[in-house]
């Protein structure tokens, strides 16, 4: 295969992780700001490393072997600073058991995603802005001519809706690769 369509198979896979790169990562550093910095040098190790990675083989467990690794050194240069760190047997249980959870994961967001789109165009907009503006129900209140008590139950009920949503997505889904 030719090296530049060798990195155009890694870039697209690269695309299809990062996500589940980031959340691997922001797992084994919880609440730690430098977490989008070893994203990013993780990003520059699988760049560097690309032709050995194997087409046809598991991109997401050498991406996040290298992600582990990164980790580990991004630890070992804040080992002098007085920071929660987790010892190394629970950083190991951690990376060996998450990826099937980010799998899990994602299964959930696309069925969320999907179950969004179901919605009334004006429970998505609610959802929008009380979720991804992060307004108040008070200040939306005014904007949506509806009190907050009334933006507080519909809020509850789309929620309801929303997961007996999903569960029924996963479940079809579920249904249909079995």
């Amino acid at each position: 295969m030719s090296s530049s369509k060798h990195d155009s198979e890694i870039v697209t896979l690269l695309t299809q992780h990062q996500q589940a790169i980031r959340l691997y990562v922001e797992s084994l550093m919880p609440g730690d700001s430098a977490s989008d910095d070893v994203v990013q040098e993780t990003n520059t190790i699988i760049w560097d490393k690309r032709e050995d990675f194997e087409l046809g083989t598991n991109f997401k467990a050498w991406s996040f072997s290298i992600a582990h690794f990164q980790v580990r050194k991004y630890r070992y240069r804040q080992s002098k600073n007085a920071r929660l760190v987790f010892c190394e047997e629970l950083e190991d249980t951690i990376s060996e058991e998450l990826p099937a959870q980010l799998d899990h994961l994602s299964d959930h967001q696309h069925a969320l995603q999907k179950c969004i789109q179901k919605l009334r165009p004006n429970h998505r907009e609610l959802l929008h802005h009380r979720y991804f503006e992060k307004t108040t129900l008070e200040s939306y209140s005014a904007t949506a001519g509806r009190s907050v008590g009334v933006l507080k139950v519909t809020l509850h009920r789309i929620r309801n809706n929303l997961q007996r949503c999903i569960e029924k997505q996963l479940k079809l889904e579920g249904e249909s690769q079995a």
